[in-house]
């Protein structure tokens, strides 16, 4: 099995385990995985996080980005064309419905002094032993994380973590992963 359709298995099995749960289900899973982050020094120390608003199949990371925006400048990424532009959450009335996936995005100016980001947290469909990270398969996030000096914070639920998953030259690491 050549690497790409051993990535397309993996994201059929999570896809598989994901839908075991409710939106509700998920929700709560995903509570203690923001309770472990919140307690890193790398995190308290952190003053620019740049996190995502989460879609109903992914962490859920809404009632964490409200929570911290006020404290830290809260990034958040938006899809144009085939990159990601990162903008600065100012609250719910700085939202409006990207272009990709109907997901909610901030407007407003791009932010492009990537190099004071301090935390990246990072979705992902599956993540493994050694960091590595499986996307949708966009790209989306390794172009935007190799010019990153961030660090790299992937989460996700249990049954998104392996002892091995498939990775290629250009898939970023991740620092940590929390589950």
């Amino acid at each position: 099995m050549d690497i790409r359709e051993e990535k397309k298995k993996y994201r059929r099995i999570v896809k598989l385990a994901k839908e075991a749960y409710t939106f509700s289900e998920k929700k709560e899973l995903s509570k203690p995985i923001f309770e472990k982050l919140e307690k890193e020094d790398y995190f308290i120390n952190s003053k620019i996080v740049l996190a995502y608003w989460s879609m109903g199949d992914e962490v859920a990371t809404r009632e964490f980005v409200l929570k911290w925006y006020k404290e830290k400048t809260i990034l958040l990424p938006c899809v144009e064309g085939d990159i990601l532009k990162i903008r600065v959450f100012e609250g719910m009335k700085s939202m409006r419905k990207g272009e990709a996936y109907s997901i909610l995005e901030p407007i407003g100016e791009e932010f492009i002094d990537i190099d004071k980001i301090d935390v990246v947290i990072v979705p992902g469909i599956a993540f493994d032993k050694e960091n590595n990270r499986l996307g949708r398969g966009r790209g989306y996030y390794d172009k935007l994380l190799t010019t990153a000096n961030a660090i790299k914070v992937g989460v996700c639920f249990d049954f998104q973590f392996f002892d091995r998953i498939p990775t290629e030259e250009f898939d970023v690491k991740m620092n940590y992963v929390i589950r």
